[in-house]
């Protein structure tokens, strides 16, 4: 006998530099552009995978909800696009997680490498410091808080040798995990960025690299 229902689915500011002081400075270090910008999606697709599973175990209260704020800092270790460098430095951020675990997190990047002198030329600081700020999802696992991160800025970039500076718009896209040593402090295990320089005056340039830290909760 048919039955007679039927199933329905659920529904900056860029500077321009003169054409010979590129070619120039390309024949000193070499220039590395990166175009693929799948990379930042895949990291979060893979965070947020990440950060659903063993979705059985039991959350404590701060994943339940609430407003927490925090406040730490990292040391990191990237490679920039430009002249394919490996670059050192330091970073502060704040995070303010609210309900359901969304939040923000806003973040200040200082990355340095030196250059030696020559003999024929002083030696100069390669420079990026980046100042993003945007969305961040967690969860809760007993200690370990792993998360994902989308953001957006500016960033300012120094030329060896001094040669210019320019600032240009900055997206990123990463994640990490965070363990809790106490009911206050929390060490940043991981912290991996990788950042898009769309503005870059010779083209499109990338960063990406690790972090590890201290985070601190004020509230």
């Amino acid at each position: 006998m048919k039955s007679s229902h039927r199933f329905v689915p659920a529904r900056g500011v860029r500077l321009v530099f003169p054409t010979t002081g590129f070619r120039c400075w390309r024949g000193w270090t070499g220039l590395r552009i990166c175009r693929n910008a799948c990379l930042p999606l895949a990291v979060l697709a893979i965070c947020l995978g990440l950060s659903r599973m063993t979705l059985a175990q039991a959350a404590p209260d701060a994943d339940t909800g609430g407003i927490r704020l925090s406040v730490g800092g990292t040391v990191s270790g990237y490679e920039l696009g430009y002249g394919q460098v490996k670059i050192l430095g330091g970073a502060a951020f704040a995070d303010f997680d609210t309900l359901r675990h969304f939040g923000v997190e806003g973040e200040a990047r200082w990355l340095n490498f030196h250059l030696k002198s020559g003999q024929n030329s002083p030696g100069a600081d390669e420079k990026a410091t980046t100042y993003l700020g945007g969305l961040r999802y967690s969860r809760y696992y007993g200690r370990f808080q792993p998360y994902a991160k989308a953001l957006a800025g500016i960033g300012q970039f120094n030329y060896p040798y001094n040669y210019a500076t320019e600032t240009d718009l900055v997206v990123a896209g990463g994640g990490g995990v965070d363990y809790r040593l106490t009911n206050k402090i929390r060490w940043r295990a991981v912290d991996f960025e990788y950042q898009l320089w769309p503005q870059f005056t010779y083209g499109q340039m990338s960063s990406y690299g690790v972090s590890t830290g201290i985070r601190i909760r004020i509230r």
